[in-house]
This record gives C-alpha cells, sequence and structure tokens, in this order.
C-alpha cells in the first residue's frame, strides 16, 4: 500500500551540485544520492521533493522533503535503513507519516536560512577546517552598520535586485532578519515567505558593503525601488550558506 512520507534531512553541501539531480551531466547531488539509497531498499519509491533546492555548496540543517513509498518497512526501521545506505554526508534526521495531499514545497509557508561569517586577519585558527563552512573575512567590518540596514529588508518589497536571472515575480515578505555577532563569528538569520535565486547570497554581499562603508544603512531602501542587480552587492561564496528550516505554520515572531 503506498504512503507519503516527510524526511527531515542534515547534509553538508561541499561536495554535492546542490539538491537538484542533474539528468544531463550527471553531477553528485543530494536528491541523486538520497533516491539511489531508496532503491537499494524494498518497494516502489518515487522521486524527491524538497521545500527548497539548494545550489552546490550551500549546506542543510533541516531540509524538508517528501516521497511516497510502497515499502513495508516500518518507518523507525525506515530511517535506519536509510541512512544506513547513505554516505556520511547525508543525514535523514527523522522520518515521518503524512497525508498523500502533503507537498513539501507548495505546503511551506517560510523558509529560514543562515548566513556564517567569521574574521581570520589577527587569528587563522578554524580557517582549514572551516573552509567549507563559513566565508572568511580579513578586514573588520562596521557590524553595527550592517545590522540597522537589516531592518530596511523586513517586511514585503519588490526584491528584484537581490535576485540573480530570476524568472518568477519578484515580491517577498522578509520576516526575520538579524545579524548576530559572537566573537570572531557573524551570523545572519534570516527567514520570508520565500526566497529568488540568489538573493540571500546577495543579501549578505550587499550587508558586507554597508559594513564596508561602501553603502549607508539607509541606502537599502534606494537599492531596492531601483529593482537593478547592479545597484546591490556581489553573490557571496556559498560555503557559509545554510537551510535551517521549513515552516509549515504561519510565522510566528
Amino acid at each position: 500500500m503506498k504512503r507519503r512520507l516527510k524526511l527531515t534531512l542534515e547534509y553538508d553541501g561541499s561536495a554535492f551540485f546542490g539538491w537538484q539531480i542533474q539528468t544531463k551531466t550527471g553531477e553528485r547531488t543530494v536528491q541523486g544520492v538520497l533516491q539511489g539509497a531508496l532503491a537499494k531498499l524494498p518497494g516502489e519509491h518515487s522521486s524527491l521533493k524538497a521545500a527548497g533546492r539548494t545550489d552546490a555548496g550551500v549546506h542543510a540543517l533541516a531540509m524538508a522533503a517528501h516521497f511516497d513509498t510502497t515499502t513495508s518497512i516500518p518507518d523507525n526501521r525506515l530511517l535506519r535503513a536509510l541512512n544506513a545506505n547513505l554516505p556520511p554526508d547525508v543525514r535523514v534526521l527523522k522520518l515521518e507519516p503524512v497525508s498523500d495531499t502533503f507537498e513539501a514545497q507548495y505546503d511551506c509557508l517560510y523558509r529560514q536560512y543562515l548566513y556564517r561569517m567569521r574574521y581570520y586577519r589577527d587569528d587563522l585558527s578554524g580557517m582549514s577546517l572551516d573552509r567549507f563552512r563559513v566565508l572568511p573575512l580579513f578586514r573588520e567590518l562596521d557590524a553595527e552598520a550592517m545590522q540597522a540596514a537589516t531592518t530596511w529588508l523586513l517586511g514585503k518589497h519588490d526584491f528584484a535586485a537581490f535576485a540573480t536571472q530570476e524568472t518568477r515575480a519578484t515580491v517577498r515578505e522578509i520576516y526575520l532578519c538579524k545579524l548576530e555577532i559572537t566573537g570572531r563569528d557573524l551570523s545572519l538569520q534570516i527567514a520570508a515567505d520565500g526566497f529568488l535565486r540568489n538573493m540571500v547570497r546577495a543579501v549578505v554581499g550587499t550587508l558586507i558593503k554597508v559594513g564596508e562603508g561602501v553603502f549607508q544603512p539607509e541606502d537599502i531602501k534606494g537599492i531596492l525601488e531601483s529593482k537593478d542587480r547592479a545597484q546591490a552587492g556581489d553573490n557571496v561564496p556559498p560555503q557559509g550558506l545554510y537551510f535551517v528550516k521549513a515552516g509549515y505554520d504561519p510565522w510566528k515572531i
């Protein structure tokens, strides 16, 4: 009997060419590895569909995905069997039954990401170990100005200036945009009803320009109004980006 299951996944994106299977070029992807593991287990299994399609090098702390299966393996054993057939850079954290109408992508009401940065100019410790997990910074940034700039991004705006080669509508609502400072680390927590292509990486690149004094915090307003990608900062590299959560209940502050 067919049933639908929801997975919560953790993965290190360093050695993946993103989430989605590349049917023509065949690069290693998270979806491909997961479906390969499922294929080794009894029953028939549909393709996995995720709440978000992370790009190459992007990590996930708790990605949501769903698939249909006819396997008779009980859910608790299926989780262990899946993990036994997965490489060490992917883990199923949770497996649970859902209704046959559940859609990991389309039922998702918000997505939350984290972007991590770290100062290395005066302390190189961790630079080799975390080279695929944080963005290295080698000059001091005005973190208070960056924090002030985040407030201009909150709410519903047209984020065309922060999107790369986007064909969808560009209006989004940001519920959370907070820069946290802990020792040498700067971390941006950001959540929205949806994100455009490379939007988080463009937001971080723009905040870095604020931290460098190239932009003032209030310049964010004009950048948004311009709808011009050339007005915002560059896309930062992917290694500091983590998918944190897919929310299926309305956002609560």
